[in-house]
């Protein structure tokens, strides 16, 4: 998947939060000990979507007062990813602005009305990204959503 982005797009302030840490599998509490990405990027690679070059787990940023709004995803589909658990996700490419460095990768977004738990905030989007070297909760980010054009909206819109 080769994913092309405008420059031109706005972006978006936020700030890096916890996770659950079920998606990297670092909870002591996960029921996917090996971590949710790493059980679902051969689901996503036999639909075409290679997920290798991403760190197996999200970031989470929190772009309050902003809600962003799924637009035009590279995927929208079901995937039976752990014994009979099959959900909905969307991923749409993003771009992150931290220090001197733009990052592209893409908003995971497990849609609500399929995710069992650890459901995010609206405000809250969950990025899968190359490993960036010191970012870490609390660092303050950009987020570009460029496929999606104005992708986020006030809270409350």
């Amino acid at each position: 998947m080769k994913v092309t982005m405008s420059s031109s797009q706005p972006w978006i302030s936020g700030k890096v939060v916890p996770g659950y840490g079920v998606a990297s599998g670092r909870a002591a509490d996960s029921p996917y000990p090996a971590g949710t990405i790493a059980l679902q990027a051969p689901f996503f690679l036999a639909r075409g979507i290679d997920l290798s070059r991403y760190h197996p787990g999200t970031l989470n940023v929190d772009v309050a007062p902003h809600i962003a709004r799924p637009a035009r995803p590279v995927f929208d589909g079901h995937l039976r990813w752990f014994g009979d658990l099959e959900e909905r996700f969307l991923l749409m490419p993003i771009r992150l602005r931290w220090q001197a460095g733009v990052h592209e990768g893409l908003w995971y977004y497990p849609h609500p009305a399929t995710k069992p738990a650890h459901v995010q905030r609206p405000t809250v989007v969950e990025l899968l990204l190359p490993w960036v070297e010191g970012l870490s909760p609390g660092a303050v980010v950009e987020v570009s959503f460029p496929a999606a054009g104005q992708a986020a909206g006030e809270a409350g819109e």
